[in-house]
């Protein structure tokens, strides 16, 4: 894991010039739902997409969840955003990665910061991010949690919130759960998530190779 440090200024996204474009920023946000174990897989199969740069912020729930040590790019947590301000004149983290990224991706979304979310509430890094996002930029977000949860009558109401913002959901699906339930709740398949990505960048006209 590289040591926190505060994003560099770029050059604003969609100016043209002769010079090559710079690459695509990835802001991975992940939650303390048990599908983080996958986190370190996402990263790097993200990596391999040609021209993307991924940084991660992190809930302190979702440490439980994996080893910081195998996330191979810098990755914030809400110890960050309060060792960064020390001054009126400081940078405000959350406002700088909002700054940096051309995207966000939400993977997993726990039952909890899904409910947060749709309720506007911002009390760490990850959901002020989110709350200052620049709603021009897509935010995709994959929701994982258990079937009962999922199935409770507010989750549908709560992914609806988010999907009237203009974010874009990528469905959870059904299968073997770590606890040993079976049904719909597990997050996206990886290979699902990265090409939902790879279809944005197409969009915007970065090419996606991997």
């Amino acid at each position: 894991m590289e040591p926190s440090s505060p994003p560099d200024p770029s050059i604003p996204a969609g100016k043209s010039s002769s010079v090559p474009q710079r690459n695509y920023r990835v802001l991975v946000g992940v939650t303390g739902s048990v599908a983080a174990l996958k986190l370190p897989l996402l990263v790097a199969e993200l990596l391999k997409i040609t021209g993307l740069e991924v940084k991660v912020v992190t809930t302190e729930r979702a440490k439980h969840f994996y080893n910081v040590q195998e996330i191979p790019v810098t990755l914030y947590s809400d110890e960050d955003e309060w060792q960064l301000w020390k001054g009126r004149s400081d940078p405000v983290l959350h406002i700088e990665l909002r700054r940096w990224a051309d995207l966000m991706l939400v993977a997993p979304l726990d039952a909890n910061t899904l409910a947060k979310l749709a309720n506007g509430i911002c009390d760490n890094l990850l959901t002020c991010v989110i709350r200052a996002w620049d709603l021009s930029k897509p935010l995709l977000f994959c929701p994982a949690m258990n079937t009962a949860m999922w199935e409770h009558p507010i989750t549908a109401q709560h992914v609806e919130q988010l999907k009237g913002f203009g974010y874009t959901e990528i469905p959870c699906v059904v299968k073997k759960l770590v606890c040993g339930d079976e049904g719909r709740g597990a997050m996206a398949e990886v290979w699902t998530i990265v090409g939902c990505v790879k279809r944005i960048l197409e969009e915007r006209g970065l090419p996606a190779q991997s």
